[in-house]
């Protein structure tokens, strides 16, 4: 019997959790899809895992007999994935680097034109991913090293190195009244309907709800979106306003929305990011020291 490793990461993020709200934000994921797959595990394997009450998740002997071996298996499995992936990389000479929104702003180019002098020969191939997936596929194996919007879920398992900071500012419909401010103090915004990232992104949301700067004041959502067109048309319809990095004015500008300075809350930051696995690999330090050496980007970015 085959099982899907996914099904196996699943388990263990609710066992290590004993909660499936919590283990379902860990992984990005709705609440009732993490339900169904840990019942078609269940089904599979034809034994309960767990046994479920108000408390929480609680495992049953076959699944304390499962839990001591899957960990490890999926270790060595992400481990040769991840290599394999690397060596036909390597063959072809391209690096894999993702990225969410505008990756390091205008940096990016210099860092690119960087790493190409330093890496004759070798390509720099930039993915974009789905605010869904915060890590832009890093912690997937999907790619060598992530230009990444801090904080993001999964964070203290990676290396991280800051790379710059920049402030936040409100992207907002051009009708709306506060448009016409200067500078908008996040206090007066907090009524207003935000357009938000969904809400399996857990921390990542929260972050760009600004939950934790608002002394308990309830967040209102207008809109829930995945990608940046989805996100301006939001916001441009009027559904909700959004804090954005600085930067959004510049590549995200678009007719219908105006982006304002806020004043109380605190700014974004931009880092490079890459697997302990990778410390010794050449290439990918390669890249890391090129964003290291980079120049802040103008206008708005800031050495953090």
């Amino acid at each position: 019997m085959d099982v899907d490793t996914r099904l196996l990461r699943y388990f263990v993020a609710v066992a290590e959790e004993g909660s499936l709200t919590r283990a379902a934000e860990r992984l990005f994921v709705s609440q009732p899809a993490l339900t169904k797959q840990i019942k078609q595990l269940e089904t599979q394997l034809g034994v309960p895992l767990f046994t479920r009450s108000r408390a929480g998740m609680a495992l049953t002997e076959p699944g304390q007999a499962l839990v001591t071996r899957v960990p490890a298996l999926l270790v060595d499995w992400d481990q040769a994935l991840r290599e394999t992936k690397s060596m036909a990389g390597r063959a072809a000479r391209v690096l894999r680097v993702g990225f969410v929104a505008s990756a390091a702003n205008e940096t990016t180019q210099q860092i690119i034109a960087t790493f190409a002098r330093r890496r004759p020969g070798w390509r720099v191939d930039m993915r974009q991913a789905a605010w869904s997936n915060p890590t832009a596929g890093l912690a997937r194996g999907d790619v060598d090293a992530a230009l990444l919007r801090l904080p993001f879920p999964g964070q203290d398992a990676l290396r991280v190195e800051v790379l710059f900071s920049e402030p936040r500012w409100v992207a907002l419909p051009t009708a709306h009244p506060f448009a016409t401010r200067d500078q908008i103090p996040f206090r007066d915004l907090w009524e207003e309907p935000f357009v938000a990232a969904p809400p399996e992104t857990g921390w990542w949301r929260e972050y760009w709800l600004a939950a934790d700067e608002r002394d308990g004041h309830p967040v209102r959502i207008g809109a829930v979106t995945d990608q940046p067109d989805d996100w301006l048309s939001a916001i441009a319809n009027g559904y909700g306003i959004a804090l954005t990095p600085e930067s959004s004015a510049r590549f995200y500008a678009r007719p219908g929305i105006t982006y304002r300075p806020v004043s109380g809350v605190s700014p974004s930051q931009v880092a490079i990011a890459w697997v302990p696995a990778d410390d010794t690999n050449p290439i990918v330090q390669d890249f890391v020291r090129c964003c290291l050496d980079s120049e802040p980007p103008k206008p708005g970015g800031t050495v953090a």
